[in-house]
């Protein structure tokens, strides 16, 4: 049974747009503040941390070269309806869905709204 796969952006990035400037990105940063709470529970998926510049050879590996933007979660099996596919392979790639899908798939706690 293949496992779903998080690519996160290594945190402490720089951009050389802003030089002598670190960075996170926000919407990864999301997903690392969560799995930082719950370690336990991140042995239940593999989680890819790559780096800020493009082109991010692992993320088009998995999904292709238009499929960049990250936070991504690929889908390994069991992939649930509804959610875009690249290279056979279905992924979420808004955060709040991501959160949602590490909650149900991987037993993360839920988003309170």
């Amino acid at each position: 049974m293949a496992r779903d796969t998080l690519f996160l952006i290594q945190p402490g990035f720089s951009d050389p747009k802003h030089p002598g400037r670190t960075f996170v990105c926000p919407f990864c940063n999301q997903v690392e503040g969560l799995l930082a709470a719950f370690p336990d529970l991140t042995a239940k998926l593999d989680v890819e941390r790559v780096p800020f510049a493009r082109p991010r050879s692992k993320v088009i590996d998995a999904l292709g070269e238009r499929h960049q933007s990250l936070p991504v979660l690929v889908i390994g099996s069991n992939q649930p309806a509804g959610l875009p596919t690249a290279k056979g392979k279905a992924f979420a790639d808004d955060t709040k869905r991501i959160l949602a899908l590490l909650a149900e798939r991987h037993g993360f706690p839920h988003l309170h709204e």
